[in-house]
């Protein structure tokens, strides 16, 4: 058998995270069961000590059930995995992983650069948050390094991109924006909500921290909410960590039990996805409304060669702009019946998004072109003839 260091992601996904032999019985449960926990009872002070020494050494040992127990570390292993990482951190939501980067990273008076096509709450944290921390952030076209290098200052110490952008899925070059930024001393983050770590791993192309949103293709039922923020850097997650507990984070038991059972199908609801979606993609392409679409992997995209270069498969995510004034592209976003209209995504279920053009960042709004309609899909694991179908019969109560 090969060393489990050879073994493929998708192998290693199925076994990280296991639950332990018994050493009396010489059983284990199949899946790992949740452990909860509020407080700790320690035999007494000598293994108190010990806890902490541990900690201090960068350890991930538990002196109280804040920090998660059994389940909690099986899970960060498995994003550690996933990211090709050397530490990770849980938080109890994707936007709570952001906040978690941003201020165990930055303090007040530091300045960050951020790509202008990121998660849109992220403005809002920096609106309501940030900006009252005394952080600056300014923001940069990633479809250009060298907009980035022209805007980095003494005091910048972040830089945080997001890998497809998270509208129109434009691929980020981000080997290049990681070599601007090395050159600089100043740490890389990514957004990998979209890779998720099984088709892309950031970490591998320059970036220092990945963030994921556990919320959507990990979990990948539409049942929790989870963040993890993923370090190369040991030194750094252990910051990272330091910052968690300060803020007082804890995700539940349940909550990270269902994200470890999620993560086993992860690799074929993956391929699913992926696949559902380019038919998708072929179906769009034949309507006389379609103006663009935007997806990585389909072969008309702009960003098809980055993510051929960077990626190893798809899933379900496109967006769509339609030769419908607003009017019509209303009708056909309420005339879907398999698609549910959200904002999330990665789940079993399909979703549409309507995306106003103020939302999308300047570069991106010019590409999707006035007077369009741009709706962001989620293509689930329903048949993909029958999603075809409702595609299409909703593009045609929009004409009429």
């Amino acid at each position: 058998m090969k060393r489990p260091d050879t073994l493929s992601l998708q192998t290693r996904l199925q076994h990280t995270g296991s639950d332990p032999f018994d050493p009396e019985t010489g059983t284990a449960a199949v899946g790992l069961p949740p452990k909860r926990s509020s407080t700790v009872r320690f035999a007494d002070l000598a293994a108190l000590d010990r806890a902490y020494q541990r900690r201090r050494a960068g350890e991930r040992a538990i002196t109280y059930g804040r920090s998660g127990m059994d389940t909690h570390r099986a899970l960060e292993d498995v994003f550690t995995q996933l990211e090709g990482g050397a530490h990770t951190v849980l938080a109890p939501s994707g936007l709570a992983a952001i906040t978690l980067a941003f201020l165990g990273l930055m303090g007040a008076g530091d300045h960050a650069l951020v790509a202008d096509n990121v998660y849109g709450p992220l403005r809002h944290l920096d609106d309501t948050l940030l900006k009252k921390l005394g952080m600056t952030l300014e923001y940069f076209d990633p479809t250009r390094p060298d907009d980035l290098a022209a805007k980095l200052r003494p005091d910048t110490k972040l830089v945080y991109a997001e890998s497809p952008g998270s509208l129109l899925l434009q691929m980020t070059d981000i080997p290049a924006l990681a070599q601007v930024a090395k050159a600089k001393g100043v740490p890389l983050v990514v957004d990998n909500t979209w890779g998720s770590g099984y088709i892309y791993q950031p970490l591998a192309l320059g970036a220092d921290v990945s963030v994921v949103a556990g919320t959507k293709y990990v979990a990948g039922h539409s049942d929790l909410m989870l963040g993890a923020v993923v370090s190369r850097d040991l030194a750094m997650g252990q910051r990272l960590g330091a910052m968690q507990y300060a803020l007082g984070y804890a995700l539940g038991a349940d909550d990270a039990w269902l994200a470890l059972r999620g993560v086993r199908t992860l690799p074929v609801r993956m391929a699913e996805h992926a696949r559902s979606a380019l038919r998708v993609c072929e179906f769009l392409a034949s309507r006389p409304e379609t103006a663009s679409i935007y997806h990585p992997a389909w072969p008309q995209d702009a960003g098809h060669a980055l993510w051929q270069r960077d990626c190893t498969g798809s899933n379900g995510m496109l967006s769509v702009s339609l030769k419908l004034d607003r009017a019509a592209g209303r009708r056909f976003v309420d005339a879907l019946r398999l698609f549910g209209i959200g904002f999330s995504w990665g789940g079993y279920e399909s979703l549409v998004q309507w995306v106003e053009p103020d939302g999308l960042a300047p570069h991106a709004y010019a590409q999707a072109a006035r007077g369009l309609t741009v709706v962001r899909l989620h293509v689930g694991l329903e048949a993909v003839d029958d999603l075809v179908a409702d595609l299409a019969q909703a593009l045609d109560q929009a004409a009429g």
